[in-house]
Protein backbone atom coordinates (compact mmCIF):
# COMPACT_ATOMS: atom_id res chain seq x y z
CA UNK A 1 0.00 0.00 0.00
CA UNK A 2 1.67 3.66 -1.34
CA UNK A 3 1.37 6.66 0.61
CA UNK A 4 -0.08 7.97 -2.68
CA UNK A 5 -2.92 5.60 -2.89
CA UNK A 6 -4.06 6.76 0.64
CA UNK A 7 -3.54 10.08 -0.07
CA UNK A 8 -6.14 10.29 -2.37
CA UNK A 9 -8.79 11.00 0.37
CA UNK A 10 -7.07 14.03 1.47
CA UNK A 11 -8.97 16.05 -0.71
CA UNK A 12 -11.16 19.25 1.04
CA UNK A 13 -9.26 22.12 2.84
CA UNK A 14 -9.49 21.64 6.87
CA UNK A 15 -11.76 24.37 8.80
CA UNK A 16 -12.33 25.20 12.36
CA UNK A 17 -16.13 25.90 13.16
CA UNK A 18 -14.64 28.43 15.95
CA UNK A 19 -11.18 30.36 15.25
CA UNK A 20 -9.61 33.42 16.05
CA UNK A 21 -7.38 35.00 18.20
CA UNK A 22 -5.78 33.12 21.41
CA UNK A 23 -7.99 34.12 25.35
CA UNK A 24 -7.52 37.14 26.54
CA UNK A 25 -6.75 35.56 29.91
CA UNK A 26 -3.46 34.21 30.25
CA UNK A 27 -3.89 30.17 31.09
CA UNK A 28 -7.07 29.96 29.73
CA UNK A 29 -8.36 26.84 27.69
CA UNK A 30 -10.01 27.64 24.69
CA UNK A 31 -12.67 25.18 23.24
CA UNK A 32 -13.75 24.55 19.82
CA UNK A 33 -15.63 22.15 17.09
CA UNK A 34 -13.63 21.40 14.24
CA UNK A 35 -14.98 20.37 11.04
CA UNK A 36 -12.47 17.47 9.39
CA UNK A 37 -12.09 17.08 5.24
CA UNK A 38 -14.71 14.21 5.63
CA UNK A 39 -17.17 16.92 7.43
CA UNK A 40 -16.79 15.58 10.76
CA UNK A 41 -17.41 17.44 13.78
CA UNK A 42 -14.63 16.94 16.54
CA UNK A 43 -14.03 18.40 19.88
CA UNK A 44 -10.62 19.79 20.85
CA UNK A 45 -9.52 22.42 23.85
CA UNK A 46 -6.75 24.45 23.32
CA UNK A 47 -4.47 25.21 26.53
CA UNK A 48 -1.53 27.44 27.16
CA UNK A 49 1.96 26.70 28.59
CA UNK A 50 2.14 27.40 32.74
CA UNK A 51 5.88 27.50 31.63
CA UNK A 52 6.56 31.49 31.69
CA UNK A 53 9.46 30.77 29.16
CA UNK A 54 7.22 30.26 26.53
CA UNK A 55 4.19 32.49 27.48
CA UNK A 56 4.50 36.59 27.36
CA UNK A 57 2.64 38.22 30.08
CA UNK A 58 -0.49 39.13 27.55
CA UNK A 59 -0.97 35.39 27.14
CA UNK A 60 0.12 35.04 23.23
CA UNK A 61 1.40 32.44 21.83
CA UNK A 62 4.96 31.52 21.60
CA UNK A 63 7.10 28.38 21.27
CA UNK A 64 5.53 24.97 20.21
CA UNK A 65 2.27 23.47 20.18
CA UNK A 66 1.98 19.97 21.22
CA UNK A 67 -1.12 17.99 19.72
CA UNK A 68 -1.87 14.78 21.66
CA UNK A 69 -3.93 12.17 19.86
CA UNK A 70 -5.51 9.29 22.84
CA UNK A 71 -5.73 6.19 22.60
CA UNK A 72 -9.19 4.08 21.36
CA UNK A 73 -11.67 4.40 24.21
CA UNK A 74 -10.03 7.66 25.36
CA UNK A 75 -11.14 11.20 24.99
CA UNK A 76 -9.95 14.50 25.68
CA UNK A 77 -11.31 14.85 29.00
CA UNK A 78 -10.29 11.36 30.21
CA UNK A 79 -8.21 11.71 33.54
CA UNK A 80 -5.59 9.83 31.70
CA UNK A 81 -5.35 12.68 28.46
CA UNK A 82 -5.99 15.81 30.97
CA UNK A 83 -2.78 14.44 33.07
CA UNK A 84 -0.39 14.15 29.97
CA UNK A 85 -1.66 17.65 29.02
CA UNK A 86 -1.06 19.39 32.26
CA UNK A 87 2.63 17.16 32.33
CA UNK A 88 3.14 18.52 29.02
CA UNK A 89 2.29 22.34 29.35
CA UNK A 90 4.55 22.99 31.59
CA UNK A 91 6.97 22.52 28.73
CA UNK A 92 4.57 23.28 25.74
CA UNK A 93 1.01 24.47 24.73
CA UNK A 94 -1.52 21.82 24.08
CA UNK A 95 -4.13 20.75 22.33
CA UNK A 96 -5.95 17.69 22.69
CA UNK A 97 -9.13 16.58 21.15
CA UNK A 98 -11.26 13.52 21.15
CA UNK A 99 -11.26 11.18 17.61
CA UNK A 100 -14.20 10.28 15.80
CA UNK A 101 -16.80 8.46 17.57
CA UNK A 102 -14.94 9.24 20.88
CA UNK A 103 -16.23 11.49 23.58
CA UNK A 104 -18.03 14.65 21.97
CA UNK A 105 -16.83 14.28 18.36
CA UNK A 106 -19.34 13.30 15.73
CA UNK A 107 -18.89 10.44 13.38
CA UNK A 108 -17.84 6.86 13.76
CA UNK A 109 -14.06 5.21 15.07
CA UNK A 110 -12.69 3.97 12.39
CA UNK A 111 -9.91 2.52 14.86
CA UNK A 112 -7.01 4.00 13.10
CA UNK A 113 -7.76 4.65 9.57
CA UNK A 114 -9.69 8.14 8.86
CA UNK A 115 -9.05 9.37 12.21
CA UNK A 116 -5.50 10.77 10.25
CA UNK A 117 -8.09 13.51 9.43
CA UNK A 118 -8.99 14.30 12.98
CA UNK A 119 -5.42 15.10 13.89
CA UNK A 120 -5.06 16.97 10.41
CA UNK A 121 -7.85 19.17 12.07
CA UNK A 122 -6.49 19.67 15.05
CA UNK A 123 -2.73 20.64 13.75
CA UNK A 124 -4.05 23.13 11.57
CA UNK A 125 -6.49 24.68 14.01
CA UNK A 126 -2.98 25.11 16.40
CA UNK A 127 -1.24 26.29 12.98
CA UNK A 128 -4.17 29.02 12.98
CA UNK A 129 -3.79 30.26 16.32
CA UNK A 130 -0.28 31.32 15.96
CA UNK A 131 2.39 28.29 16.70
CA UNK A 132 4.66 27.89 13.60
CA UNK A 133 6.06 24.86 15.30
CA UNK A 134 3.65 21.91 15.90
CA UNK A 135 4.52 18.67 17.29
CA UNK A 136 2.17 15.43 17.66
CA UNK A 137 2.35 12.54 20.60
CA UNK A 138 -0.01 9.77 20.40
CA UNK A 139 -0.88 6.72 22.44
CA UNK A 140 -1.48 3.49 21.59
CA UNK A 141 -4.16 4.00 18.51
CA UNK A 142 -3.08 7.64 18.38
CA UNK A 143 0.17 6.33 17.73
CA UNK A 144 -0.15 4.65 14.99
CA UNK A 145 -2.09 8.08 13.82
CA UNK A 146 0.13 10.30 14.48
CA UNK A 147 2.94 8.23 12.49
CA UNK A 148 1.07 7.86 9.59
CA UNK A 149 -0.28 11.40 9.52
CA UNK A 150 3.71 12.86 9.96
CA UNK A 151 4.07 10.97 6.60
CA UNK A 152 1.20 11.61 4.74
CA UNK A 153 0.96 15.40 5.78
CA UNK A 154 4.48 16.06 5.41
CA UNK A 155 5.08 19.40 3.20
CA UNK A 156 1.54 20.27 4.26
CA UNK A 157 0.14 23.17 6.50
CA UNK A 158 -0.89 20.28 8.58
CA UNK A 159 2.55 18.67 9.06
CA UNK A 160 4.39 17.56 12.01
CA UNK A 161 7.58 18.95 12.83
CA UNK A 162 8.28 16.21 15.19
CA UNK A 163 6.59 13.54 16.38
CA UNK A 164 6.15 10.88 19.26
CA UNK A 165 4.27 7.86 19.52
CA UNK A 166 3.81 5.85 22.66
CA UNK A 167 3.28 2.10 22.77
CA UNK A 168 1.95 2.36 19.24
CA UNK A 169 1.51 -1.09 16.88
CA UNK A 170 3.69 -1.60 13.87
CA UNK A 171 1.74 -3.36 12.20
CA UNK A 172 -2.54 -3.75 11.79
CA UNK A 173 -4.50 -7.22 12.53
CA UNK A 174 -2.18 -7.99 15.25
CA UNK A 175 -4.07 -10.74 17.90
CA UNK A 176 -0.81 -11.93 19.79
CA UNK A 177 -1.80 -11.27 23.46
CA UNK A 178 -5.34 -12.26 24.84
CA UNK A 179 -5.76 -7.98 25.42
CA UNK A 180 -5.57 -7.47 21.73
CA UNK A 181 -7.65 -10.03 21.19
CA UNK A 182 -10.66 -8.59 23.57
CA UNK A 183 -10.18 -5.12 21.46
CA UNK A 184 -10.49 -7.47 17.70
CA UNK A 185 -13.76 -8.82 19.66
CA UNK A 186 -14.69 -5.23 20.69
CA UNK A 187 -14.58 -4.05 17.00
CA UNK A 188 -15.37 -6.85 14.71
CA UNK A 189 -18.43 -8.53 16.81
CA UNK A 190 -21.59 -6.96 16.85
CA UNK A 191 -22.07 -7.42 20.55
CA UNK A 192 -18.62 -5.84 20.50
CA UNK A 193 -19.28 -2.75 19.67
CA UNK A 194 -22.35 -2.56 21.69
CA UNK A 195 -20.25 -2.96 24.61
CA UNK A 196 -17.99 -0.18 23.04
CA UNK A 197 -21.07 1.71 22.59
CA UNK A 198 -22.38 1.57 25.20
CA UNK A 199 -19.51 -0.06 28.24
CA UNK A 200 -16.83 2.02 26.62
CA UNK A 201 -18.53 5.15 25.24
CA UNK A 202 -16.84 4.72 21.85
CA UNK A 203 -18.98 4.44 18.43
CA UNK A 204 -16.94 1.80 16.31
CA UNK A 205 -18.04 1.58 12.59
CA UNK A 206 -18.76 -1.89 11.17
CA UNK A 207 -17.23 -1.24 8.10
CA UNK A 208 -13.88 -3.32 7.23
CA UNK A 209 -10.70 -1.39 6.05
CA UNK A 210 -11.32 -0.47 1.95
CA UNK A 211 -8.32 0.23 1.34
CA UNK A 212 -6.06 -0.72 4.41
CA UNK A 213 -4.42 2.07 5.75
CA UNK A 214 -0.35 2.61 5.48
CA UNK A 215 0.82 0.30 8.29
CA UNK A 216 2.92 2.26 10.59
CA UNK A 217 5.90 0.57 10.16
CA UNK A 218 5.45 1.23 6.15
CA UNK A 219 4.98 4.78 7.47
CA UNK A 220 8.03 5.52 9.96
CA UNK A 221 10.26 5.39 6.61
CA UNK A 222 8.55 8.26 5.23
CA UNK A 223 8.58 10.89 8.03
CA UNK A 224 11.89 11.50 7.75
CA UNK A 225 13.70 14.56 8.18
CA UNK A 226 11.39 15.31 10.73
CA UNK A 227 12.16 13.82 14.31
CA UNK A 228 10.83 10.63 15.71
CA UNK A 229 10.50 9.27 19.26
CA UNK A 230 9.08 5.79 19.91
CA UNK A 231 8.30 5.05 23.64
CA UNK A 232 7.45 1.54 24.54
CA UNK A 233 6.71 -0.43 27.95
CA UNK A 234 8.43 -3.46 28.02
CA UNK A 235 5.41 -5.31 29.89
CA UNK A 236 2.99 -3.59 27.29
CA UNK A 237 -0.20 -6.53 27.64
CA UNK A 238 -1.11 -5.31 24.53
CA UNK A 239 1.60 -4.83 21.73
CA UNK A 240 5.54 -7.08 22.60
CA UNK A 241 8.65 -4.91 22.16
CA UNK A 242 8.71 -6.39 18.64
CA UNK A 243 6.37 -3.55 17.95
CA UNK A 244 9.17 -1.11 18.81
CA UNK A 245 11.75 -2.37 17.47
CA UNK A 246 10.07 -3.35 14.07
CA UNK A 247 8.84 0.20 13.92
CA UNK A 248 12.94 1.37 14.44
CA UNK A 249 13.97 -0.99 12.03
CA UNK A 250 12.24 1.28 9.42
CA UNK A 251 13.02 4.56 10.44
CA UNK A 252 16.59 3.58 9.66
CA UNK A 253 15.79 2.01 6.51
CA UNK A 254 13.75 5.66 6.10
CA UNK A 255 17.11 7.33 7.36
CA UNK A 256 16.07 10.23 9.86
CA UNK A 257 17.07 11.12 13.15
CA UNK A 258 15.08 8.46 15.48
CA UNK A 259 14.90 7.28 19.12
CA UNK A 260 13.88 4.45 21.09
CA UNK A 261 13.04 5.30 24.69
CA UNK A 262 12.19 1.09 26.26
CA UNK A 263 10.53 1.98 29.60
CA UNK A 264 11.40 -0.53 31.97
CA UNK A 265 8.00 -1.87 33.91
CA UNK A 266 5.84 0.27 32.05
CA UNK A 267 2.39 -1.22 30.83
CA UNK A 268 0.57 0.48 27.84
CA UNK A 269 0.26 3.61 26.61
CA UNK A 270 -1.28 6.89 28.37
CA UNK A 271 -2.77 5.11 31.54
CA UNK A 272 0.74 3.62 32.31
CA UNK A 273 2.78 6.75 31.69
CA UNK A 274 4.32 7.92 34.58
CA UNK A 275 4.98 11.86 35.59
CA UNK A 276 8.52 11.65 35.39
CA UNK A 277 7.78 10.23 31.86
CA UNK A 278 5.25 12.67 30.59
CA UNK A 279 8.12 15.17 31.78
CA UNK A 280 10.47 13.81 29.86
CA UNK A 281 8.76 13.23 26.71
CA UNK A 282 7.41 17.08 27.05
CA UNK A 283 10.82 17.95 27.12
CA UNK A 284 11.73 16.44 23.81
CA UNK A 285 8.99 17.53 22.06
CA UNK A 286 9.45 21.11 23.13
CA UNK A 287 12.57 21.24 22.16
CA UNK A 288 13.84 22.90 18.49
Amino acid sequence: MSSEAEGRFHMVDVSPITSGPLPDTPGAARRAWLRTEDGVRIEAVYEPSTATSVTDPAGSASGTAVVLAHGFTGSAGRPAVRRAAQVFRRHAHVVTFSFRGHGRSGGLSTVGDREVLDLSAAVRWARELGHARVVTVGFSMGGSIVLRHAALEKGTDARADAVAAVSAPARWYYRGTPSMRRVHWVVTRPVGRLVGRYGLGTRIDHKPWDPVPLAPFEAVPLIAPAPLLVVHGDRDPYFPVDHPRMLMAAAEAGGGPAELWLEHGMGHAENAAADELLDRLGNWLARP
